[in-house]
């Protein structure tokens, strides 16, 4: 376990930037009250932050507190330590996977709500078409990173944008909206992976 190197940061903050934008400061600088120690009225340990650590490859998110505690196992013995929010390939470039949904749905500058119908057809790995399109954040384009939600705001992958606001609504109904990179459904799928 190690802190990410200049180029493996760009990295990950260019991928996270494109789901998040500015709000990529808010996950930057996020206080964490992990690790602290609360002696009624005051907390008496300074305040750490969470941040970001490389271990085989895979790339986590956790707090300054988790992450010394992580240190006293073996790098052999450790499976994982706070949020995997991607990985990087063999290639030598940066994925975002799953595991960090939660953290980009807090945080997503743009949006896609998918009708009941079309929720099933995602989940099972497929892009959103026009047809299971419920909604989309105003002044989307095309290429943007969107966070797709269900009518009742239940988070359930991310994808990025095939066309802008103003195509889809030019475009027919079997259209591609957004292209599929992750969702809730790939726990059952690739449950050996993960």
């Amino acid at each position: 376990m190690r802190p990410l190197d200049e180029k493996e940061t760009t990295a990950v903050f260019e991928k996270i930037y494109k789901f998040t934008g500015a709000n990529l400061k808010n996950i930057v600088e996020r206080p964490a009250l992990e690790g602290q120690i609360n002696t009624g009225s005051s907390i008496n340990a300074s305040p750490s932050r969470y941040c970001f650590r490389l271990h085989k490859n895979k790339v986590f998110y956790a707090s300054e507190a988790l992450v010394r505690r992580a240190t006293n196992i073996s790098r052999e013995k450790l499976i994982s330590f706070g949020t995997c929010i991607g990985k990087f390939t063999k290639g030598g470039s940066f994925r975002l996977t799953v595991q960090c949904l939660d953290l980009l749905a807090s945080h997503a500058r743009r949006k896609v709500w998918l009708k009941p119908t079309a929720e099933m057809s995602f989940l099972y790995g497929n892009h959103v078409l026009k047809t299971g399109l419920g909604r989309i954040t105003e002044n989307t384009t095309s290429g943007d990173g969107v966070v797709v939600f269900s009518m009742s705001d239940v988070p359930l992958g991310f994808g990025i944008t095939a066309k802008s606001t103003q195509e889809c609504r030019k475009m027919d109904p079997n259209g591609i909206v957004v292209l599929h990179q992750a969702d809730l459904g790939e726990y059952l799928r690739s449950e050996d992976d993960l």
